[in-house]
C-alpha cells in the first residue's frame, strides 16, 4: 500500500492516464466524440449547364462536372441515396444569353430555373433544393449584381438597383421549386428585400439561407471555371475583407434581423474563427462553405501522393463541424457520406 507522496505520485499517473483509457479502440473513441458529423449535414453543391449533352468534367475540380439535366437528376438519386438531404444547384447559362443585368436568371425558360422546376417534379420534397441567387453567372460583365458610374465617373456595382433583380430572381426560384433561396452577392439589405418579395408572391414558406460573412477570397478561383465565370477584376467592394471579423459578425446580425433563416460563412477553413465566432453569437443555424479552392488543394495533394484523400476530406471536415457549422456545402458530400456510412 502506498501513502503520502509515493500515494499522490501513483494517483496523478492514474489520471495521467484517463485521457489515453479514452482513446484505446475505435468504438471507445466513436463513444466519446465531441463533435458528430453526419450525412444529412452536408450539402452538395452541383451545377447545371446549358448546351450541353454529356457532363463536362471541371479540369480544376477533379471529380465534378457540368452535369446536363438528365444527369442532374441520376446524381441527385445518388445524393439521396447515401443521405444527403439538400442540394445547392449554380447555373450555368450559354455566353450568348447574358447580359448586363442578368435576365436569364427569372427567365422561366433559363437553365437554373429549368433545372429546379426538374428536380422539384421528379423528388417532391424528398430532398431540399437550394437555389444560389446571385446574378454573377448570367451578366456578361461578371459582377454579382448591375453595373453604374458613381459621381467621379468610377464604374460600381450598384447596390440598390440589383435589390429589385434579386427579388425577381428568387421569386422565379420559388416558383420553380426552391425550397431554399441562397443570396450569395452580398449586397446590403438583399435578405430583406427578397423576403418581402416572396412574402407577397405567396412563398413564405420558402427559406433564405444568407451568405452573411462571404470574403473576397482567392480560394473561389476553381469555381468560376465551374461556372464560366466573365468576371474582370474583383469583387473586392461587396465581399469581405479578409482581414476583418466585426465586419462579419456585423453582416450576421443584420441579415438575420432582415430574416434570414440560415446565415453562412464562406470560405470555411481559413475562416474557422469567423465561423466559431457566428455560431456563438447566432440564433438560427451556421453553414460554412467548403469553396472549390480548399476541395481542389486536397484532391491535388492527394493525387501527387502527399495526403491521404479520404482522412483529409473527414478530417477537414470535422474540423469545420467543430467550429460551430449545422451545415457543411462541400464537393465530397457524397464520398464523405459514404465513408460516414460505413460503405467505404
Amino acid at each position: 500500500m502506498l501513502f503520502g507522496k509515493e500515494a499522490m505520485s501513483a494517483a496523478e499517473s492514474q489520471l495521467n492516464r484517463r485521457p489515453r483509457r479514452l482513446r484505446s479502440s475505435k468504438q471507445m473513441r466513436e463513444f466519446v466524440a465531441e463533435t458528430q458529423l453526419r450525412p444529412a449535414d452536408l450539402i452538395l453543391p452541383m451545377f447545371v449547364a446549358d448546351g450541353i449533352d454529356a457532363p463536362n468534367p471541371i479540369v480544376s475540380m477533379p471529380g465534378v462536372v457540368q452535369h446536363t439535366l438528365d444527369s442532374l437528376v441520376e446524381a441527385v438519386r445518388e445524393a439521396i441515396s447515401v443521405g444527403i438531404r439538400c442540394v445547392d444547384l449554380f447555373g450555368v447559362p450559354l455566353d450568348s444569353d447574358k447580359d448586363a443585368e442578368g435576365s436569364a436568371a427569372w427567365d422561366k425558360d433559363g437553365i437554373l430555373n429549368v433545372a429546379l422546376r426538374t428536380l422539384r417534379r421528379e423528388f417532391g420534397d424528398e430532398i431540399l433544393i437550394m437555389a444560389d441567387t446571385c446574378l454573377d453567372e448570367f451578366t456578361d460583365h461578371g459582377h454579382c449584381g448591375v453595373l453604374s458610374t458613381d459621381r467621379f465617373g468610377k464604374v460600381i456595382v450598384d447596390n440598390d438597383a440589383t435589390l429589385p433583380l434579386y427579388a425577381r430572381m428568387a421569386v422565379a426560384q420559388a416558383e420553380a421549386g426552391a425550397h431554399i433561396i441562397s443570396p450569395s452577392g452580398m449586397m446590403d439589405g438583399q435578405v430583406a428585400y427578397i423576403r418581402q418579395a416572396l412574402d407577397q408572391a405567396g412563398f413564405s414558406d420558402v427559406a433564405i439561407m444568407a451568405y452573411s460573412a462571404k470574403y473576397a477570397s482567392a480560394f473561389f478561383g476553381p469555381f468560376r471555371d465551374a461556372v464560366g465565370s466573365s468576371l474582370q477584376g474583383d469583387r473586392r467592394a461587396y465581399q469581405q475583407d479578409p482581414a476583418n471579423i466585426r465586419e462579419s459578425l456585423l453582416e450576421v446580425d443584420l441579415d438575420i434581423d432582415e430574416g434570414a433563416d440560415f446565415v453562412m460563412v464562406k470560405p470555411a477553413m481559413p475562416y474557422l474563427d469567423v465561423l466559431r465566432e457566428v455560431s456563438e453569437r447566432s440564433l438560427v443555424p451556421v453553414a460554412a462553405y467548403q469553396v472549390s479552392g480548399e476541395y481542389a488543394m486536397l484532391k491535388a495533394a492527394a493525387a501527387q501522393g502527399w495526403l491521404d484523400e479520404r482522412q483529409v476530406m473527414m478530417e477537414s471536415l470535422m474540423a469545420i463541424k467543430r467550429a460551430g457549422a449545422n451545415q457543411i456545402l462541400t464537393y465530397f458530400a457524397v464520398d464523405a457520406a459514404r465513408v460516414l456510412r460505413g460503405e467505404v
